[in-house]
């Protein structure tokens, strides 16, 4: 048996590869963990997902996974926003943003929506993740390089700016012009390419070691404590899964 892993922006499967032995496909979306779970892998790994222009993965495709003894691990993007949502049933999420869901830190799923090229051109990132920049001015701050003030005034522009805006370009254009200490603006520009974080990727690195730790050859086959229902609706939607797995994916993740 494999494992299966969906990832893409957050961290490319040339450089996953290099952390654990799997099948890599491109972002999740509706369907895919079903089709994946019918391969009866070992273990499924979400990392990045599609979503706004095309149907998320479902809860329940996930339930379907975890009820065929399949193990789900989720972190850094869509695979941490699930993972917070069915943790009491069995998917395994890893990391700060899962933890930071997980706990109602974090609510809106804005906060790892980011927007990026083709997979053709190794998904080149356009936008940068809220998460991430909370992380990267937590860090600047703790270094001594920007002022609490500068801190919180940044990530308030930061957090109103939509998703596919978010760049930190023009967030610091923005805290020039809302009158932020000129002074630790350039500073943070200066330690910026340094300094910053990408919060997203070390979850998701942290998530493929966890799995290779926990699927070695000894483990134990996971039980779940619920009853998976297959529903006229359930049964509906999983033929329509299969009828339309060969769709292709064009969105954000």
């Amino acid at each position: 048996m494999t494992i299966i892993v969906f990832s893409g922006p957050t961290l490319p499967p040339a450089e996953a590869a290099k952390e654990l032995d799997a099948l890599y496909l491109p972002p999740v979306s509706e369907g895919d963990v079903y089709r994946a779970a019918l391969e009866s892998p070992r273990a499924i790994g979400i990392i990045d997902g599609y979503f706004e222009n095309v149907p998320s993965v479902w809860h329940k495709e996930i339930l379907y996974a975890l009820s065929r003894g399949t193990r789900v691990f989720g972190s850094a993007s869509m695979g941490a926003l699930r993972a917070a949502e069915l943790a009491q049933f069995g998917m395994q999420g890893v990391g700060a943003t899962f933890e930071a869901f997980r706990d109602g830190r974090l609510e809106d799923d804005d906060e790892v929506a980011v927007i990026h090229g083709p997979a053709e051109l190794g998904y080149p990132m356009l936008s940068e993740a809220m998460v991430n920049i909370r992380r990267t001015l937590s860090d600047a701050h703790a270094g001594g390089v920007i002022s609490s003030l500068t801190r919180e005034g940044l990530e308030q522009i930061a957090k109103h700016l939509p998703y596919r805006e978010r760049a930190y370009h023009a967030i610091l254009s923005r805290g020039l012009a809302a009158g932020l200490a000129a002074d630790e603006l350039a500073q943070f520009k200066a330690w910026l390419p340094s300094g910053r974080v990408d919060q997203k990727r070390e979850d998701a690195i942290l998530m493929l070691r966890v799995m290779r730790d926990c699927l070695k050859p000894d483990s134990e086959a996971i039980s779940v404590a619920f009853h998976f229902e297959h529903t006229t609706l359930w049964e509906k939607a999983a033929r329509m899964a299969i009828q339309g797995g060969d769709a292709s994916h064009r969105s954000e993740v």
